[in-house]
């Protein structure tokens, strides 16, 4: 383990920790934050209220829309001469998310990445090729830093520019590969076409995140790579990658609560839960000093189990991502998630992992059409197999999502490869 004290502390002494740096964060955020202190007194909440970490459900919730609304700089809670970095999320739907970072803040970034590492199976000795992108996405900084701190040996690719990645992979002997787990596909995909056969690399471990990904997409990357894949967390809101990581068990990943505090909360109620029952996560940064959370709702839907782990980590253990609240469709009053489509193309072994859900409204109905790639063996133009292999996915889909899609099957590589966060659906009803 990196930190053995904080990774295996009991559920009392956590509980005390937390409890203090709870105060303590509470009073930073609100005597530097006129945004926090501002929410604290329209619900008459001092600091003098929060005496415990069960103090916590009487503070606030935090969503992106205040981020926004406080572009660029106005959740800082330091002056800005002690910023020493800022990121920002991509800003697609609206102005980008923007986070500093204190030279304190880096340090526990860096603490919790080299604590996913370690947990991977990473050591000093190990060489890893950061393929997540560079810049303002947390992705690449946060791994490389990890990496770094741990001693390792950080090959800084980031996104894109795939044949040279495939090279250096190989001549460079990484021995370890982080980016998203679409892109991870996407670069198996490629090294089998180059003719260098697999068993020259000397890859054994990928870190992946940045989106929702399956238990069958893990057995395709294990299975295509050689390697074992496990799963790193993060938000940008939070600090990025790092949040918290698989163990070698591979059952949940462990959150490092004594920095990040995590809650499941109804999303429509937003009441707790009971641990082990799904909900909504939300996050309290516990020792953030530029840019403080207090009960963010990350709209990511998951469950919290805090039974001690196989591995001896006594960190709550966080289930996979299902999907996001606001991610969820409703198609014809059915609620579905991408992460569902993708676990049952991803177990028939008919089929790439490589789809595009596409959804419309015609004569006030909705249209549901899956485009899915066939593995090279299973494509024919015989008709008779095409309608088969249409029937057998559609019949699935319909017993794990209660909707019957229209599938289109496509040929081999035809459906665009991602770089880096995969793109799987095009709603067409909100442009209506």
């Amino acid at each position: 383990m990196w930190n053995e004290t904080a990774e295996k502390m009991s559920r009392v002494e956590m509980r005390k920790l937390q409890s203090t740096r709870l105060r303590n964060v509470v009073k930073h955020a609100y005597h530097n934050s006129p945004f926090y202190r501002r929410k604290m007194q329209e619900m008459d909440i001092t600091p003098d209220d929060i005496q415990s970490i069960d103090d916590i459900v009487k503070l606030p919730f935090t969503v992106k829309q205040d981020l926004r609304d406080n572009y660029p700089f106005g959740l800082m809670a330091v002056p800005m001469s002690e910023i020493v970095r800022l990121h920002a999320s991509s800003g697609t739907t609206g102005k980008p998310i923007v986070v500093g970072y204190t030279r304190k803040d880096l340090a526990v970034w860096k603490e919790g990445v080299s604590r996913c590492l370690t947990a991977y199976g990473v050591t000093k000795d190990d060489s890893i090729q950061v393929s997540y992108g560079y810049g303002l996405f947390t992705g690449g900084l946060g791994a490389h830093d990890g990496v770094e701190n741990i001693g390792g040996t950080v090959i800084p690719m980031s996104s894109g520019n795939t044949q040279k990645q495939i090279q250096l992979m190989h001549d460079f002997g990484a021995k370890g590969l982080a980016c998203t787990p679409s892109y991870a596909l996407f670069l198996a995909e490629t090294i089998h076409e180059s003719g260098i056969p697999l068993e020259e690399f000397q890859l054994r471990v990928g870190a992946f995140g940045a989106e929702p990904w399956t238990e069958n997409m893990r057995k395709e990357l294990e299975e295509k790579l050689h390697i074992k894949a496990y799963d790193i967390y993060g938000l940008t809101e939070i600090c990025g990658p790092g949040v918290g990581g698989e163990c070698e068990c591979q059952d949940g990943t462990h959150l490092w609560e004594d920095h990040f505090f995590p809650e499941i909360v109804d999303p429509v109620t937003l009441q707790p839960v009971e641990p082990g029952k799904q909900g909504e996560l939300v996050f309290t940064t516990l020792t953030k000093e530029g840019m403080p959370m207090l009960r963010y709702r990350t709209r990511d839907l998951t469950a919290l189990h805090y039974e001690t782990c196989a591995c001896g980590r006594t960190a709550v253990r966080m289930d996979r991502i299902l999907g996001r609240s606001d991610d969820m469709l409703i198609i014809r009053g059915v609620n579905v998630f991408p992460s569902q489509v993708e676990a049952v193309i991803l177990e028939l072994p008919e089929f790439e992992p490589h789809y595009f859900m596409i959804i419309d409204r015609v004569n006030n109905t909705d249209t549901f059409l899956i485009q899915v790639e066939l593995r090279p063996d299973y494509y024919s133009d015989e008709m008779n197999r095409m309608l088969a292999l249409k029937k057998k996915i559609a019949d699935r889909l319909l017993s794990v999502i209660g909707i019957r899609p229209e599938i289109k099957i496509m040929e081999p590589h035809s459906i665009e490869r991602s770089q880096g966060k995969a793109k799987h659906v095009q709603d067409n009803r909100k442009l209506l």
